[in-house]
């Protein structure tokens, strides 16, 4: 399964990177009409502590939503690479045609697939995650996508 990868691609690597602002960088080169690639989802960062990332995240889960009046469904993917492709899709105009055309240009992928090894990746300097301490001299808690599909997929036990 070789990859060709044509000029108006852009191939990301997720790995240091915080969670909202790679999205939304990535959001903006979909919208300009390239198509992207993310490799290792699993090692993009959310901030904050281990608690409050886990609240949040069940309860987005626990949200419900009725595709009919009898059957009330959750979804919320669990696994890193689609909550990666969920957070980019929730920052594009999904009910407008180009925000749908736009986020059919996106691919993520855990790891790297074979046939992108060798190919440039793309960094954002100002999407990644420096440093471990803030500003204010505050220590900043991360949690890789990996580590927060686990715990998800655990049932979210603390």
């Amino acid at each position: 399964m070789a990859h060709v990868i044509a000029e108006d691609v852009v191939v990301v690597d997720g790995a240091g990177h915080r969670l909202g602002r790679l999205a939304s960088k990535v959001a903006k080169l979909l919208l300009s009409g390239k198509r992207v690639v993310v490799v290792n989802a699993e090692k993009v960062l959310v901030t904050g502590t281990k608690e409050a990332i886990l609240d949040r995240y069940l309860k987005l889960i626990g949200r419900t939503w009725y595709s009919s009046i009898e059957e009330p469904q959750v979804w919320y993917p669990r696994r890193p690479e689609r909550i990666l492709w969920y957070t980019i899709a929730r920052m594009l105009p999904r009910k407008k045609p180009k925000g749908r055309e736009a986020l059919s240009r996106l691919r993520v992928h855990s790891g790297v697939p074979e046939g992108l090894e060798k190919v440039p990746f793309t960094r954002f300097e100002d999407a990644l995650h420096k440093s471990g301490i803030s500003r204010s001299g505050r220590v900043i808690r991360t949690l890789t996508l990996a580590e927060l599909s686990a715990l998800l997929k655990g049932g979210g036990s603390r």
